[in-house]
């Protein structure tokens, strides 16, 4: 099931409510990245409270580890990682796409789909339209993704031509028919979307945009962006493409992006995005504030007691404020401070990972909240203009 109201619009930037199986998500929504079925070093609890509406699920990983027979006995996904929430996985056609060329290790595409070594054994595996129907049906994810190719940016170091971007864009087209026959046929209650390839080509954009919305699927997703292109790439095809996929139905960036590129994607018409950003960042040091990021592994932060982000009202930065005397770590503010992250990283404890990570998505789900109140106000251009002009501010 899925049921997609438009709220209001400013300019091409839309406010919406979309209606799954699994609850209610208001758009424009940023969405966690749980690859093996959790959000890396955060708590399922941590998630719900910093208003996580919707995670992702990753079909590839999730087949191979833990494998379909142990989550068929939870009944799906989300009672294997007791996640109440909608969920939406992808199709694995970018892991298989990330593993690599044609040779002994890597992948091989034909027609029929793509065969290649399992990462994690070698085993000799073959994942085709209608196994990836098949598993996302058995992970009884929400919002199920279409087997696609992802079209690279460039190959073995040649930019992609528009007759390979081509010829992977009408594989896909091809692909998609076949998800559509094959979660028909398992009769599937969940909304399969379609994925607009092309490459950095325009029109070929155009063409894969018009071959989808003729299948008529419940959502549509932009994929093959934040593959190794130029921003300014990306930037072209993110403003290009949104806008002329159906009103009424959800439109998703798959893969993007930093802070900008989110707030840039509302304003070309996009609803909902993903990305491993905001907590591999977090992993490794760089923490995103409203007014510009921070490397908390800089010498200067040993002794800075302030918490990551004054403005943030996240635990890393605000705490419990449960104690009269404050924290560890909160030098009496009831914040964890730049200090201790500074230490906890320097000396590997995992804590500061788990404390950067909850940051960062905080962050970026409370961006997503204060684009949403702004088009409910009818103001988005004006918190638009705020927003760079804070961000460019700096730390």
């Amino acid at each position: 099931m899925l049921r997609f109201d438009l709220l209001t619009t400013e300019g091409l930037a839309r406010r919406g409510r979309l209606t799954l199986n699994h609850g209610v998500v208001e758009t424009p929504i940023f969405m966690p990245v749980g690859t093996y079925g959790t959000v890396k070093g955060v708590l399922p609890q941590s998630l719900h409270e910093m208003g996580a509406q919707i995670i992702l699920g990753n079909t590839f990983h999730l087949w191979l580890r833990p494998g379909l027979d142990v989550i068929a006995q939870f009944k799906g996904l989300h009672g294997f990682e007791g996640w109440s929430k909608p969920i939406l996985t992808d199709s694995g056609g970018f892991q298989v796409w990330s593993l690599g060329g044609s040779d002994g290790n890597g992948r091989k595409i034909s027609e029929e789909g793509v065969r290649f070594a399992s990462p994690v054994n070698g085993d000799k595996l073959f994942l085709t339209p209608e196994v990836s129907m098949q598993v996302q049906t058995l992970l009884d994810s929400d919002i199920v993704m279409q087997f696609d190719e992802c079209t690279p940016y460039e190959r073995k170091g040649q930019l992609t031509t528009e007759a390979e971007a081509r010829q992977s864009m009408e594989l896909s087209q091809r692909w998609a028919r076949r998800c559509i026959a094959e979660f028909d046929r398992l009769q599937n209650r969940n909304a399969l979307f379609g994925i607009v390839q092309g490459g950095m080509f325009e029109h070929l954009r155009q063409e894969s945009l018009e071959a989808l919305v003729a299948m008529d699927l419940p959502g549509y997703a932009i994929g093959g962006v934040s593959v190794g292109e130029p921003k300014d790439e990306m930037l072209r095809i993110m403003a290009h493409t949104p806008h002329r996929l159906p009103a009424h139905k959800p439109r998703y960036l798959m893969g993007v992006g930093t802070p900008e590129d989110l707030v840039e994607g509302v304003a070309c018409g996009v609803d909902m995005f993903d990305c491993v950003m905001p907590t591999r960042n977090a992993r490794n040091g760089h923490l995103f504030t409203r007014f510009g990021d921070l490397r908390i592994r800089n010498a200067r932060y040993k002794t800075d007691p302030r918490p990551i982000d004054e403005t943030c009202d996240c635990h890393a930065c605000k705490g419990s404020q449960a104690g009269a005397g404050g924290t560890g770590g909160t030098g009496g503010t009831g914040g964890i401070s730049r200090a201790y992250l500074h230490h906890l990283d320097r000396c590997g404890e995992m804590l500061g990972p788990m404390l950067t990570s909850i940051h960062n998505l905080h962050f970026y789900l409370h961006l997503m909240q204060e684009m949403r109140e702004a088009l409910d106000a009818g103001r988005f251009e004006a918190w638009r203009t705020q927003f760079k002009a804070d961000r460019a501010r700096g730390v």
